[in-house]
């Protein structure tokens, strides 16, 4: 247990958290809606930090990032907890985790200098900081990422987007890059598919494009949800229009999971509106997760020429040169040293 950044004490020993968009006002022994920040005497405690739940070694293009140091590996990593209640959550069992009180969070005591050395030590090149929502046990991942940078590795945050202003000022100086996902379009189904707002989730991803990280946005396509031409289209726009167009879009194949089990797969054709929705926004790099033999590969945008190319989670070409396709010398926007 650790005591919580970013918050304020009020009346009656209560307190304001502001290390989320949700800004939860927590009463004396209460917690947040993530359950992993509980108000004792008055003052906020963080009770996830220094406890690692999951960790392992991946390829970069498994987070999804694509234009982020293509064919390393990241040291990614996990404490429980989310701020979301997605009814698709994949890793429902560490994300949406919940002790009922019971003070019995999972999780191995692990420093953060501990998680460092096994990064260098297992030849990454960074660390992602995934799996749940890092802003939850953002105490742990900001020691951990002032360490790594200190170290030469890179900081990836996978998130849902819902970071306050005041804690994202903190990590920008450390944090490289991000993938968000911007989950859908309507504050509807925000609202009933993820206990969340849109309009503090498109707020918060333009001030990491203002701060300056490099950011991939995902968006896993429900049937029924989120794969009307509305939502799309508004998706696509809005990276075209407000993130850029070289703002890399990963739509994502959904399969049933959690509470979603009565939902079907995502059909062929829900992937290809979502694709052509990007391709009318002007977006240069759109691809396609969770299918096979889906649009993987990072095309020059000049010449037409294989930039990157992909199998799965492999890099098979790398015809980048100085952050230039190697063809035509035409830029490619993305971290590639």
């Amino acid at each position: 247990m650790e005591k919580a950044l970013c918050f304020e004490m009020l009346e009656k020993k209560s307190v304001r958290c502001n290390l989320c968009r949700h800004r939860c006002t927590i009463a004396e022994g209460g917690r947040g809606i993530c359950r992993v920040r509980e108000n004792r005497d008055g003052q906020l405690y963080s009770l996830v930090s220094g406890l690692l739940v999951a960790e392992h070694i991946d390829p970069i293009e498994k987070k999804p990032l694509y234009h982020v140091l293509p064919g390393s590996r990241s040291y990614s990593i996990a404490s429980v907890g989310c701020n979301f209640r997605c009814q698709h959550c994949q890793n429902a069992d560490i994300a949406q985790y919940d002790d009922q009180g019971s003070g019995r969070i999972p999780g191995r005591p692990t420093p953060s200098a501990e998680l460092v050395h096994r990064a260098v030590a297992g030849g990454c090149r960074s660390i992602a900081y995934t799996y749940t929502e890092p802003t939850v046990w953002f105490e742990y991942a900001l020691e951990t990422a002032r360490l790594a940078a200190e170290a030469g590795l890179y900081n990836i945050f996978v998130t849902n987007g819902y970071i306050s202003s005041e804690a994202l000022g903190m990590i920008a100086p450390v944090l490289h890059a991000a993938n968000i996902d911007l989950k859908g379009f309507t504050n509807d189904f925000y609202r009933r598919v993820c206990g969340a707002q849109l309009n503090a989730v498109l707020d918060c991803i333009r001030e990491y494009r203002k701060r300056g990280i490099w950011i991939e946005i995902t968006t896993l396509v429900i049937p029924g949800e989120n794969d009307d031409a509305e939502q799309l289209n508004g998706i696509a726009r809005f990276i075209a229009d407000e993130l850029g167009p070289d703002t890399p879009w990963h739509v994502s194949r959904f399969f049933p999971c959690y509470q979603m089990l009565d939902h079907p797969p995502t059909p062929a054709s829900s992937l290809e509106q979502a694709l052509e929705a990007g391709d009318r926004a002007g977006l240069r790099y759109i691809y396609e997760g969770n299918v096979a033999n889906g649009r993987e590969q990072t095309i020059c945008h000049g010449c037409g020429a294989v930039v990157i190319g992909r199998s799965g989670y492999t890099v098979t070409r790398l015809n980048l040169k100085d952050g230039a396709c190697g063809s035509c010398g035409k830029p490619v926007a993305g971290v590639w040293e």
